[in-house]
C-alpha cells in the first residue's frame, strides 16, 4: 500500500525546512527511541487491576476537579501526578526519573513553547497596528442578507482565522450575525450552528490559535505541517457546510432587512483606527514565510515588527504604548475614543504575558505525562487494546472517540490532548504514521466538538452569548461533527486510496494493517 508523502521534498534546502526541524526536532532520533522503549520496558509494572484504580483515582482527579468542580486544571494536572509519582516510586521510576523524562519532553517541545510566546505577541502587534480591525471589518462587508446563513459562516471564519480565537469571533460577529438574524425574523438555530462552524474552522486552522499550537505540540507535530494536513478534513467539511447553508437559505426574505448592528460596528472600527490595505502587510509576511517554509519564529517576529512598524507611522501610536502591546497586550484604552464593550471583548487580547498561562499548562502536562509514563498504568492496562487495533482505520477512529469521551469529561482541550498522546501516541509511531495524524484526529475529535455538548464551558459560552441552546444549534453546526466523520472515512479508506490524506513517518515503510509490533 502506497502512502502519500505531503511533505518530502529530498531537494529543498535544509535552512528552508527550519519550521518542521524546530517541532519535530530531535525529532525522529526520539521518535525511534520512544518506539524502541515502548514494549522493551524492563521496569517492573503493577497488577492490572491495581493499575487501573490508580488510573480511576487520576482521572477522577482530572475528571471531578476540572470538568465538575471547576477548579484550575494545572493545579489538578499536578495532584493527578503527585498521586502517580507516588505510586511510580514504587516500580522502579521514582521522582528524579520522573522529573528527567519530564525535562526530556520540554527540551523537544522548546521551539513550540517559542512559538506559543511568539503568537501573543503577534497578536497584541496586530491589534495595535490595526491589521485584525481591518479584517474584522472587510468580514463585516461581506454580509448580504439574501445569503445570511452561508456569509455567517464564511465571516465568523475569516475572523476565527486572523484573530486565532473562536470565543472572541462568537461573542462579537456572532452575536452581530445573531442580531441580524433576529430582524430578519430567520432561523437563530441554523445562524448559530452556522456561526459555530466558523468560529471553530478558524480554532482548528489559525497558527495563532491556541488549540491549533498545543494540539501540535502534543502530538510532537510541525506548526504548519499539522495545519496543512488538517485541509484534508477541514476542505471536504467546509464545503458541506457551505452547501447546507446556501441550500437552507433559499428561503429566506432579505426585502425588509435592517443591517444597523453589522454597520455600527463597522463604523465603530472605522471612527477607531485608519485602515488602509497597507495593514496586511503583516498577513502577507506570515504567509510568504509559511510557503516559502522559514522558520516560524523569525517569520513571526518579522511579522510582528512590521506590525509596530505600522502601528506608530499609521495609526499613530507612541513607541511606549506599541510594545507594551506586543509584551502585556492591546487595550481599549489606549484608543483615544469611546469603545464600546462587545468590541472591547474583541480588541483586548494578545501580548507575550497572554501566553504565560498556556506556557506554564505545557510543564504542568508534561509533568503529568511523565509521571503517567513512569507509574506504567497506561503500558498495563493498554498494552491488549491496542494491539488489537490492527488497522489504520481501527487506530484513528479509536483515538477520535477517545478524544471525543474525555474532551465531555474534563471540558479541556489542552489536559484532552496530552491524554490522548499518552494513550495513543507510540501506537501511531509503531504504525509508522506521521505525528500529524494524530494532531489531526485530536483537533477533529475535541477542538471542534467540545462547543456541541452543553455541559462544556465552551458549550455553555457559545449557547449563553448567542442565545441558542446547545442542541438547537448542533444539527447545523455542520463543520463540527463532519470533520469527525472525514477523520474517520480517510482513516478506514486508506487501503483503497493508496493512502489519500494518510501520511507516513517513514517513506521507505507502509504503515502496519495487519501486524502489531511486540
Amino acid at each position: 500500500m502506497q502512502f502519500q508523502q505531503e511533505e518530502t521534498h529530498p531537494g529543498t534546502p535544509e535552512g528552508e525546512r527550519l519550521d518542521e526541524e524546530a517541532r519535530d526536532g530531535a525529532g525522529q532520533d526520539d521518535r525511534q527511541d520512544d518506539r524502541q522503549d515502548d514494549g522493551q520496558d524492563d521496569r517492573p509494572g503493577p497488577r492490572p487491576a491495581v493499575a487501573l484504580v490508580v488510573l480511576l483515582v487520576a482521572a477522577g482527579i482530572l475528571v471531578g476537579g476540572i470538568g465538575v468542580l471547576k477548579f484550575p486544571a494545572e493545579l489538578m494536572l499536578i495532584f493527578a501526578a503527585v498521586v502517580l509519582t507516588a505510586f511510580a516510586a514504587r516500580h522502579g521510576s521514582g521522582l528524579d526519573q520522573v522529573l528527567a523524562d519530564m525535562g526530556s519532553k520540554i527540551k523537544r517541545a522548546l521551539p513550540a513553547i517559542l512559538i506559543l510566546l511568539s503568537i501573543g505577541m503577534l497578536i497584541g502587534t496586530w491589534m495595535i497596528a490595526g491589521t485584525i480591525p481591518l479584517m474584522v471589518t472587510y468580514g463585516l462587508e461581506l454580509i448580504d442578507p439574501s445569503y445570511l446563513y452561508v456569509l455567517a459562516f464564511v465571516v465568523t471564519a475569516l475572523v476565527a482565522t486572523f484573530t486565532g480565537t473562536s470565543w472572541g469571533a462568537g461573542g462579537t460577529i456572532g452575536v452581530a450575525l445573531v442580531g441580524v438574524a433576529t430582524t430578519m425574523d430567520v432561523s437563530l438555530a441554523i445562524t448559530a450552528g452556522a456561526v459555530v462552524s466558523g468560529a471553530y474552522f478558524g480554532d482548528k486552522l489559525s497558527p495563532l490559535s491556541d488549540t491549533t499550537n498545543m494540539s501540535s505540540l502534543a502530538a510532537g507535530a510541525g506548526l504548519y505541517e499539522h495545519i496543512r494536513h488538517m485541509l484534508y478534513t477541514a476542505v471536504p467539511s467546509s464545503v458541506v457546510a457551505i452547501v447546507v447553508f446556501l441550500v437552507a437559505g433559499l428561503s429566506i426574505d432579505a426585502s425588509s432587512v435592517d443591517l444597523g448592528v453589522v454597520d455600527g460596528t463597522v463604523a465603530e472600527l472605522e471612527g477607531l483606527f485608519t485602515l488602509s490595505p497597507v495593514l496586511l502587510v503583516p498577513p502577507a509576511v506570515v504567509l510568504v514565510g509559511s510557503v516559502l517554509r522559514r522558520s516560524p519564529l523569525i517569520v513571526l517576529f518579522v511579522s510582528s515588527m512590521s506590525a509596530v512598524v505600522l502601528a506608530v507611522l499609521v495609526q499613530g501610536f507612541g513607541w511606549a504604548d506599541t510594545f507594551a502591546a506586543a509584551v502585556s497586550g492591546f487595550t481599549s484604552d489606549m484608543l483615544s475614543g469611546e469603545v464600546s464593550p462587545d468590541l472591547a471583548e474583541l480588541l483586548d487580547r494578545g501580548g507575550l504575558y497572554s501566553m504565560y498561562a498556556s506556557a506554564f499548562f505545557v510543564f504542568c502536562a508534561f509533568f503529568f505525562a511523565a509521571a503517567l509514563e513512569g507509574s506504567n498504568v497506561l503500558r498495563v492496562l493498554l498494552s491488549g487494546l491496542v494491539e488489537r487495533l490492527r488497522s489504520t482505520g481501527s487506530l484513528v477512529l479509536a483515538t477520535l472517540l477517545s478524544g471525543f469521551a474525555i474532551i465531555n469529561g474534563t471540558s479541556n482541550a489542552l489536559v484532552t490532548y496530552f491524554l490522548v498522546n499518552d494513550l495513543y501516541g507510540k501506537a501511531y509511531a509503531r504504525r509508522n504514521l506521521h505525528p500529524v495524524n494524530l494532531s489531526r484526529s485530536m483537533e477533529d475529535s475535541i477542538t471542534i466538538t467540545e462547543v456541541l455538548m452543553p455541559w462544556t464551558v465552551s458549550g455553555v459560552f457559545f449557547a449563553t452569548t448567542l442565545g441558542v441552546g446547545n442542541f438547537e444549534f448542533l444539527p447545523w453546526a455542520v463543520f463540527c461533527w463532519t470533520g469527525f466523520l472525514f477523520s474517520a472515512l480517510l482513516a478506514f479508506l486508506a487501503p483503497v486510496t493508496r493512502g489519500f490524506g494518510i501520511r507516513a513517518l517513514d517513506p521507505g515503510a507502509r504503515p502496519a494493517r495487519t501486524e502489531v509490533a511486540a
